[in-house]
């Protein structure tokens, strides 16, 4: 008996010590984690301020890979939700929302810094539990971004929960360190650049038939534009013998910009789907990726995509109609795609192709630049006066058009704030910039009266 009250005493002073440590404790938890990322404030601010991207940095996918996502509320911004369903109990089932975003995105490049604050809800101890990001803008040159994401959580009176707090270098801080380790993986593809005073919108186009020819210079304003020129030439007179009507500007889609010689194709709308070649009547449809020739990789050694058939009529292995042996047709266009507008000197346009780009990833628009290539079209050209002077020459205006894939918001954050793209005298870019092709020295001539316009 007497060993019996010995034992309950002992056990009334091991609560009794418990519940005075369980007071003792705090009664709220924390816990942050900081790095310095090679990337602009406004690139990471987005790229927070969504949860597009988070399954692609989040610590949850790697502990469940069958871990399903579940978007809702705005596409970005405050009220941005995202939940995620995993059979893992390790992982659980728990939602994340952007509850506040100081300042405003439009504010965020002047002031090199923001706050965002996000709200989660799961089943780890406790209440109130929120993460903050603090994002500032250092370095030298200004070129850097201090990253300090950090966990809080209310315990309030519950002792249990008090208790939990010993564990919050569990994994609170692994959700914080692994996700700011991948973060950085992440963005690094993302191009370099600040896109502040770009406002792209989100819009939908329509398949358009074209005739096009593929073409390169080196990156020079005057020989880049005897190339379009040259190719426009083509494209009228192959339109002019298939008895085609051309019915807008040229277009340009980029292939590659190198660091020397840019690649590209030259496009001309024109009014029909459908083409008489070689005696028989070719309706265009979209360009697709190449399909493997299983003959060909079992010779090889590896997939190959099959030869293509050079007679008019027959199609290339992107789907493309041939014309003739330089020129092909095609139905482009069609869906949603990023567009923004440069006003001025055609040497920006390389820039805000860099930035529409740069924006598509930090906000988790999916684009293929293999099939859907990013475009351009030169709505104002320059003009020649009785003498033969160019005029108007750094006044042109350019539309350039990033294709989106997948699940596309309806508008883009500024789009839903009202702003406009930039006028001449507030461009994102200028013919300094770097990125933009080497001046020409001279103004190049527009094209010919009754020809497409001159493209960058």
């Amino acid at each position: 008996m007497t060993r019996l009250l010995e034992f309950l005493a002992a056990l009334v002073i091991v609560a009794i010590l418990g519940v005075v440590a369980g007071v003792a404790m705090p009664s709220q938890g924390h816990v942050d984690r900081t790095v310095k990322v090679n990337k602009d404030v406004r690139q990471l601010y987005d790229v927070f301020a969504n949860f597009r991207r988070f399954p692609e940095y989040s610590m949850l996918g790697q502990l469940d890979r069958h871990l399903k996502y579940q978007l809702s509320g705005p596409a970005y911004g405050q009220g941005a939700k995202t939940s995620w369903t995993s059979d893992d109990k390790s992982v659980g089932n728990g939602s994340l929302e952007v509850a506040s975003l100081t300042p405003a995105f439009a504010q965020v490049g002047d002031e090199g810094k923001a706050t965002i604050v996000w709200n989660l809800d799961n089943d780890w101890s406790g209440t109130d539990k929120k993460f903050t990001i603090d994002l500032e803008r250092t370095g030298r040159q200004g070129k850097l971004t201090n990253v300090k994401m950090a966990y809080d959580v209310n315990y309030g009176w519950n002792l249990i929960n008090r208790y939990s707090n010993l564990y919050i270098h569990g994994q609170p801080d692994n959700f914080i360190q692994f996700g700011l380790s991948n973060m950085q993986n992440m963005v690094a593809s993302i191009p370099q650049g600040d896109y502040s005073k770009l406002y792209p919108e989100i819009v939908d186009t329509q398949p358009t038939p074209v005739l096009f020819i593929s073409s390169q210079s080196p990156r020079n304003l005057t020989e880049l534009d005897t190339a379009l020129d040259d190719a426009v030439k083509q494209l009228e007179a192959a339109a002019k013998k298939l008895n085609v009507q051309v019915t807008g500007p040229r277009i340009t889609f980029t292939t590659n910009y190198g660091d020397q010689n840019y690649t590209f194709d030259v496009a001309l709308p024109i009014n029909t789907t459908t083409l008489n070649l070689n005696g028989q009547s070719v309706e265009l449809t979209a360009a697709s990726r190449p399909k493997l020739d299983p003959a060909a990789a079992s010779t090889s050694g590896s997939a190959a995509a099959p030869a293509d058939d050079t007679t008019p009529g027959s199609k290339d292995k992107f789907n493309n109609v041939i014309v003739d042996d330089k020129v092909r047709a095609v139905l482009a266009f069609g869906g949603k795609a990023l567009k923004a507008e440069w006003n001025g000197n055609p040497a920006g346009v390389p820039v805000v192709r860099i930035q529409e780009q740069q924006f598509a990833q930090t906000h988790g628009y999916k684009y293929d630049d293999f099939t859907n290539r990013i475009y351009d079209i030169q709505v104002k050209a320059p003009t020649t006066d009785a003498h033969g002077t160019v005029q108007g020459y750094d006044e042109q205006k350019f539309e350039v058009y990033l294709p989106l894939q997948g699940d596309v918001p309806e508008k883009t954050p500024e789009q839903e704030a009202g702003m406009k793209n930039p006028g001449l005298q507030d461009n994102p870019a200028s013919s300094g910039t770097a990125g933009a092709p080497a001046a020409s020295g001279t103004a190049a001539a527009p094209a010919a009266a009754g020809t497409a316009p001159t493209q960058q």
